[in-house]
Parts: C-alpha cells; sequence; structure tokens
C-alpha cells in the first residue's frame, strides 16, 4: 500500500510561482502529478521515474519541474511564471509498474488558483 498526501497549494497571482509537494509513503516505479480544472478532465502534468527522466504536457515545458527526493521519498512540482489557466486541482499520484500503465495510488489532491 502506498499513501500519498500533496501540500503546498495556494493563491498566486498570474506571474508567480508555487512549489507542490507530495510525501509518498512506500515503494514507487513512477509517480506524477495531474490536474483538473473545474468542468475538464483530469489530466497529466508531469511524470518521473525512478531512474530519474521525466516528461511533461507540453502546456507546462520549460516552466514547471518535477523533482523527487529519493531520501525522503518526496515528489515535488515546482511551478513558475504561473497563468490563470493553471487554476486546478493538483494530484500526486504513483504506481508499482510503468509510468502510464495504470495509476494505482492517489493523494486526495491540493488547490491551486492562479488570478490574473
Amino acid at each position: 500500500q502506498v499513501q500519498l498526501q500533496e501540500s503546498g497549494g495556494g493563491s498566486v497571482q498570474s506571474g508567480g510561482s508555487l512549489k507542490l509537494s507530495c510525501a509518498a509513503s512506500g515503494d514507487t516505479r513512477c509517480m506524477a502529478w495531474f490536474r483538473q480544472a473545474p468542468g475538464k478532465e483530469r489530466e497529466v502534468v508531469a511524470d518521473m521515474r525512478m531512474d530519474g527522466s521525466s516528461t511533461y504536457t507540453d502546456s507546462v515545458k520549460g516552466r514547471f519541474t518535477i523533482s523527487h527526493d529519493g531520501v525522503n521519498n518526496i515528489l515535488y512540482l515546482q511551478m513558475t511564471r504561473l497563468l490563470p489557466e493553471a487554476t486546478a486541482m493538483y494530484y500526486c499520484t504513483a504506481t508499482r509498474a510503468l509510468c502510464g500503465s495504470g495509476w494505482g495510488y492517489w493523494g486526495q489532491g491540493t488547490q491551486v488558483t492562479v488570478s490574473s
């Protein structure tokens, strides 16, 4: 069983920054950040494998950075130059399988609100 707990969400103005954290218990093979805006489907923002490789959705490339503290098993998402369209509930997720093969574990989410 893997438990995930997000933190770090909040309200910022357009152009601002936030850093999300996800404390994980248990071993995982791949972790990711998803987000879900009101009225929209949940979408992947970025994922990271335990070998350190990562991928990003096009809309956040160059502005968001995913990282993982292997000692404390914490997944981060550094978000810079935030835009109002980034407003969403952000979820941490993990799997013990390969990335993209199905996410077995989810956190409760942390809200990010970006005002113009």
